[in-house]
């Protein structure tokens, strides 16, 4: 068992409300119950020793092992081959199909022979509270029950266990055409789960199966990637937590930018800035009912602060909507090879970052069929907060990345600013509702001539990054997308152009240059995935086909195994940060929709 296998060596499951990691030596090393932003159960990913893990795999020391998932769908299969058999272990999370938030979360792990006989060993440790929490251990043969403060872990195999300290494991062996399993299932203190049978497991893995293929067959993409589509929206799908309709950043915490670095963030929260632009995703694949449950918690957040000092949205919250995410530091945890400080919660919920009104009125405004179901007091409280935005839009903050180096006037940020009052513009206009139109044209008008004239370089013939230097910045990639510029702008084919010489490393493109432009952070980082498919974006607006195909189908080459990305590739083509990402996906969604559209336009 490899100590810290690399990131992009894992495949994702979840059940709608929480989700796990399983790495290709058929280790589970993160999980966190029973919510994505709950403590974690099994962390070893951040810390070998201390973090736990669940592993079931062969014991022969000479196998290879291949990991997949059942097509359509979200159960993973890694598949072990050796001398004598083959074996596989199907990994799944029966999915949430009420929308309640619940404390019982289900992990089955099925083991089945294909070929020859299979030596099989469990070792089950897991570390409640970030392996901060001690717990006791009951076994009874094929039994075991974990019990710490407020949790208890059943787990449950058809094999039977020996305790292992305060922990179990087990040893079996199959032959063709055999099957086990292990069920472990994380719920309230006092709850017992439902006993383990073949027949019982067996349906489940159908339910589960036929679950993902129904829901796929609403997506009418019809492009000329749906592999590779359809794996980033059902990723994107297992990141949302279904009670709420929110979407995470990621499934994890603490993986590095660097390894050994300090980037090590916590992203099991809802950024606003993410779930917007998911929206945007989701409908031009079909997917009007999620896209749909997220604009409502995004109204519902606005309405909450209706009334109170403040800002009316800040940057990221709890998936419930909870704002409160105080960041500390997980001092005993080593992180991921060495890369340490581990956190949890994150200190960028307090920052300032302006740009999120602008997305947020852009996922409003996406489809009609989305901004006319907003109710009248929903309508007045996106009209009262354009209002209040008219009067607070033209001060720095800290940015769309999140910097801890002070604030400044972004050009990213002021863009987003124009799209607020651009799109609340149109809504008003398309449903006939009652609006200050005036101020809010006055403020869009304000701010476009503001960006044209302190957030054009001379210098580097290009917009960038903050008015006060002239470093590029990838997040005007969006530029022409949300309308501010023609695709076709000389201004913009010139931004464009200076893009490609600074930020762009074989069609992989780096967020800016943090040397040039201190963001309060010490070390480097990688090219970032979601600005490389937002660069796809631009170039396709922009007409430059061959260039915009090629790197979409290079970026293809660096997706993992089965098919996820993290959010950066580092300079040995290795994938970092937290995995899977929902960003990144969903930009591969748009940029994929974006690309198509243009090649059919051209006959290609």
């Amino acid at each position: 068992m490899d100590r810290y296998p690399p990131i992009a060596e894992h495949g994702l499951v979840g059940d709608l409300q929480t989700a796990a990691l399983v790495s290709s030596e058929g280790v589970v090393d993160w999980f966190a119950a029973p919510r994505f932003d709950s403590p974690s159960i099994f962390a070893a990913l951040l810390d070998h020793d201390r973090g736990g893990y669940f592993q079931l795999a062969p014991e022969h020391p000479d196998g290879t092992c291949k990991q997949l998932y059942y097509p359509d769908t979200a159960v993973l299969m890694t598949r072990f081959m050796s001398p004598d058999g083959v074996g596989e272990v199907i990994d799944f999370m029966p999915p949430d199909r009420t929308g309640i938030a619940t404390d019982t979360h289900t992990l089955i792990r099925v083991v089945r022979v294909v070929r020859g006989t299979v030596d099989l060993r469990l070792d089950c440790r897991p570390r409640f509270d970030y392996g901060r929490a001690e717990h006791t251990l009951e076994v009874d043969d094929k039994k075991a029950v974990f019990r710490a403060p407020g949790i208890d872990a059943h787990l449950q195999t058809t094999f039977p266990l020996e305790r292992n300290g305060r922990d179990v494991r087990g040893r079996v062996t199959l032959r063709a055409g055999e099957f086990g399993g292990a069920v472990f299932t994380v719920c309230a203190p006092g709850k017992t789960p439902e006993p383990l049978t073949v027949e019982r497991v067996t349906k489940q893995f159908w339910d589960v199966v036929d679950y993902w293929h129904a829901w796929l067959r609403k997506s009418r993409y019809r492009g000329r990637w749906p592999e590779l589509v359809h794996r980033s929206v059902i990723t994107i799908k297992l990141l949302t937590y279904a009670p709420t309709g929110a979407l995470v950043a990621a499934a994890t915490m603490g993986l590095p930018e660097q390894v050994g670095g300090e980037r090590n963030w916590d992203y099991r929260f809802t950024w606003v800035r993410d779930g917007a632009l998911s929206v945007r995703a989701l409908l031009d694949l079909g997917f009007a009912e999620e896209a749909t449950a997220f604009v409502h918690w995004l109204v519902q957040r606005l309405r909450e602060r209706e009334g109170k000092e403040g800002e009316p949205l800040q940057t990221m919250y709890r998936i419930d909507g909870n704002p409160d995410l105080p960041e500390e530091i997980l001092d005993h945890f080593e992180g991921y090879r060495g890369s340490s400080p581990v956190r949890i919660g994150n200190g960028a919920a307090d920052q300032l970052q302006l740009d999120i009104y602008g997305e947020a009125l852009y996922a409003i405004s996406q489809g009609r069929e989305l901004a006319h179901q907003a109710s009248y007091e929903g309508w007045r409280t996106l009209a009262r907060t354009l209002d209040w935005y008219a009067d607070a839009w033209d001060r720095p903050d800290e940015g769309i990345w999140e910097t801890r180096g002070g604030r400044k006037d972004f050009t990213y940020s002021r863009l987003m600013s124009w799209v607020a009052f651009d799109q609340g513009l149109q809504l008003a206009e398309r449903f006939r509702r009652p609006a200050d139109l005036e101020k809010w044209r006055t403020a869009r008008d304000a701010v476009f001539d503001q960006v044209m004239r302190r957030g054009w370089s001379e210098r580097e013939r290009a917009f960038v990054q903050h008015y006060d230097g002239d470093v590029l910045d990838a997040s005007l990639l969006i530029m022409p997308r949300v309308r501010f510029l023609a695709p076709q702008d000389p201004a913009w084919l010139s931004t464009l152009d200076a893009m490609e010489r600074k930020l762009v490393s074989d069609s992989l493109v780096y967020r800016y240059d943090p040397s040039a432009s201190p963001d309060g952070l010490r070390g480097a980082e990688g090219t970032f995935s979601l600005c490389t498919f937002l660069y796809v974006d631009a170039l396709a607006r922009a007409g430059r086909l061959p260039l915009a195909r090629y790197t979409f189908e290079k970026m293809q080459t660096y997706a993992n195994h089965v098919g996820l990305f993290a959010e950066e590739v580092g300079p040995n083509g290795e994938q970092l940060g937290n995995f899977p990402q929902a960003f990144t996906h969903l930009s591969l969604i748009m940029a994929a929709v974006t690309l198509d559209e243009a090649l059919d336009r051209e006959g290609k």
